[in-house]
């Protein structure tokens, strides 16, 4: 079948064919793994149950009411995202904090129909990451700017943990509102197509390190969701709508994979950690390779781990027999 060209979304980005749809595959392990490795990502169309969806989405419109930034709607259930009422974006939560303290997240995956759907992709256990970003994305202020957010992969920023990036639309995304897109194919070889900067920290990937026919996007829905390999190029496209962009990015696995170690530091130094969760404690060795990051990814060293990570502080371990291979917060 002839690749299926959209609707331009970008002035930067060449115009992206239509994502497949692996809904076909969904119980035949072997197909999945090899569309996994070939493709690069999984998406599913109508998927997910639309009322546990416009349960999580609810926490979304209750902020963006508090933020009064679009006009009250209440309880009201709607498949499209919600009109910006053109109010001042001066303190506006872009990282919406608010909804991440409350942690809707975890009522939403507790669901019987979403845990159902997952356990049957699986054919496991589901096991959620605690790495979510919450987005509710205004329409771009300077629209002389590039709708591209920055082309990235995750995996160098999560060596050690191989999850699927899960990201869901809350609403229905189209070209115009923007969302992702991504670089099929380029993630079998696990390359880094991250250029160094200083202090060989990761740059943003180049658009002309990827090829132009290999961008993938297509009009989202409720109910759709779209997991990704970490080796996979992608970004968000700036909203040139008239609406706010709702969607929520987790991190998910089975539970046969090998899963971190999620818990509470209760101690921390430069070359060891011990976290805490509900099997117990567990001491870690810190060495010189241990990727310990911040939020943004930097690599920390010396005292900027201390600094970072207090008794308490939320994090999500990589490791090896005794040696942590990645610490990370969750957010």
């Amino acid at each position: 079948m002839a690749t299926q060209l959209m609707t331009p979304v970008s002035d930067d980005i060449p115009t992206p064919s239509e994502l497949k749809t692996h809904n076909h595959l969904i119980g035949d392990k072997a197909a999945l793994d090899a569309a996994w490795e070939q493709d690069g990502y999984w998406f599913f169309r109508d998927v997910l149950d639309k009322a546990a969806v416009a349960r999580l989405r609810q926490s979304w419109i209750d902020e963006l009411e508090t933020q009064k930034v679009i006009e009250p709607v209440g309880g009201a259930s709607t498949e499209k995202s919600v009109r910006y009422n053109g109010a001042s974006l001066a303190a506006y939560p872009f990282r919406m904090e608010p909804i991440a303290a409350k942690r809707p997240w975890t009522s939403f995956v507790a669901e019987q129909p979403i845990n159902d759907f997952f356990s049957r992709l699986f054919q496991d256990d589901p096991f959620w990451v605690p790495v979510v970003e919450y987005r509710a994305t205004p329409p771009q202020q300077d629209r002389s700017k590039s709708r591209i957010d920055g082309i990235h992969q995750d995996g160098p920023y999560s060596p050690g943990i191989p999850f699927r990036i899960c990201w869901i639309p809350l609403a229905e995304i189209n070209a115009e509102i923007g969302g992702l897109v991504l670089a099929e194919g380029m993630a079998k070889d696990r390359i880094n197509y991250h250029p160094k900067v200083e202090g060989g920290s990761n740059g943003s990937i180049r658009l002309e390190d990827i090829p132009a026919d290999r961008w993938r996007r297509t009009t989202y829905q409720a109910g759709d969701v779209l997991l990704m390999n970490l080796w996979t190029p992608h970004t968000g496209l700036a909203n040139r709508s008239d609406r706010f962009r709702l969607s929520m990015d987790h991190r998910v696995m089975a539970k046969g994979d090998k899963c971190p170690i999620v818990g509470n530091v209760e101690e921390m130094s430069q070359n060891h950690i011990v976290v805490r969760n509900a099997g117990g404690s567990r001491k870690l060795r810190i060495d010189p390779d241990t990727y310990v990051r911040n939020t943004v990814g930097q690599k920390l060293n010396g005292t900027d781990i201390t600094d970072f990570y207090k008794a308490g502080s939320e994090v999500i371990i990589a490791y090896d027999d005794d040696r942590a291979s990645v610490v990370r917060p969750p957010h």
